[in-house]
């Protein structure tokens, strides 16, 4: 038995509150889903910025009405104090999802992004310290490791931001730090390397590449891929990161005040990536005989990511249950779906 499939034995046993922001985007509804499955309690949390209503409603059909009415949702935006004040009452974990990401975002427009990302930050931080919340967890970034260049990425190495989007997700690391000095309060932070899976959006300028390019794909539209495509990414999916949160909430206190990789520790190159978006199409029956275009190098994007997951091993008992190719294949039904419906 994995140190995962044991702690949920153990949730299923004793039910626990949690409290789950941008409970209705990609990350946090599939966190949702995957806690009211193991009988928990949720609260919920969503400003509906990024998120979206049909997440929840997806979530809803995939667990029973029992597992549904442990769910309370509370339309609300972490910039405000009194919101985190109420929402984090009477919970046990916190897993903070909400934010606004995409690197390119923060640098269209850095004043919102740090408002969300850094106030909206503490917020939460301070209102969970209040409530005296067992350990906050936190979506931290790959893009704090900046123009370091050593591969693989370890969490003792980082080099400088190089968008505002990184200098906020860093700024979240230095205050989960000093609340675990100062006030003796539990934090993990995980640096997400490229998270991907069902409920990803497609659409919109932000969009992250997997579930772009497979839209496009779909439908017989371009796919552009930045500078020469072998820029690479440890792309990490969703069950992975699902995994990653409830192990980090639950460790034993010598585990916690710490940042984690979650990623698969591994390299694929956009090239790479579009041959095995390409191969799962063809697997469900969608002809692809479209070629990509290539374009210029995207502002602020570094050339090589990848992380170095021993410690999350280590510490966590972290084992990744999919691989990139099982996960696009897994998710594949859901893009096809639902592409038609974004």
């Amino acid at each position: 038995m994995t140190k995962y499939e044991q702690v949920c034995q153990e949730l299923l046993a004793t039910p626990k509150t949690w409290l789950v922001t941008g409970v209705a985007g990609f990350i946090g509804s599939n966190l949702l889903e995957a806690l009211l499955k193991l009988n928990q309690r949720v609260i919920g949390l969503d400003n509906f910025a990024t998120g979206y209503q049909k997440n929840l409603d997806e979530v809803q059909g995939l667990v029973s009405a029992a597992q549904w009415q442990a769910f309370t949702f509370v339309e609300g935006d972490i910039r405000d104090m009194s919101t985190c004040t109420q929402v984090c009452a009477g919970v046990d974990y916190v897993l903070h999802q909400a934010a606004l990401g995409s690197v390119p975002r923060s640098l269209a427009d850095p004043i919102t992004s740090n408002a969300a990302n850094v106030t909206g930050f503490l917020n939460m931080l301070e209102a969970a310290k209040q409530a005296k919340v067992k350990s906050f967890t936190y979506a931290a970034s790959s893009s704090t490791y900046g123009d370091h260049p050593a591969l693989p990425k370890v969490e003792e190495n980082i080099g400088n931001p190089l968008s505002p989007y990184a200098v906020t997700k860093y700024v979240n690391e230095l205050y989960a730090n000093v609340y675990a000095k100062a006030y003796d309060f539990n934090c993990i932070g995980l640096r997400y390397f490229n998270v991907f899976g069902r409920r990803q959006d497609p659409d919109g300028a932000y969009a992250a590449v997997i579930p772009k390019w497979t839209a496009a794909m779909i439908k017989g539209d371009t796919v552009f891929i930045n500078g020469d495509g072998e820029t690479s990414r440890d792309f990490c999916y969703i069950d992975n990161t699902v995994q990653m949160n409830i192990l980090a909430a639950t460790a034993a206190s010598e585990a916690k005040n710490a940042v984690y990789n979650v990623a698969l520790g591994d390299r694929t190159t956009l090239n790479a990536l579009y041959g095995a978006i390409k191969h799962a199409l063809v697997e469900n029956d969608v002809n692809v005989s479209q070629e990509p275009s290539y374009r210029d190098f995207r502002a602020g994007d570094v050339r090589h990511s990848q992380a170095d997951i021993a410690k999350a091993k280590h510490a966590l008992g972290y084992e990744p249950s999919h691989r990139i190719q099982q996960g696009i294949i897994e998710a594949m039904p859901w893009y096809l779906a639902n592409v038609s419906q974004c």
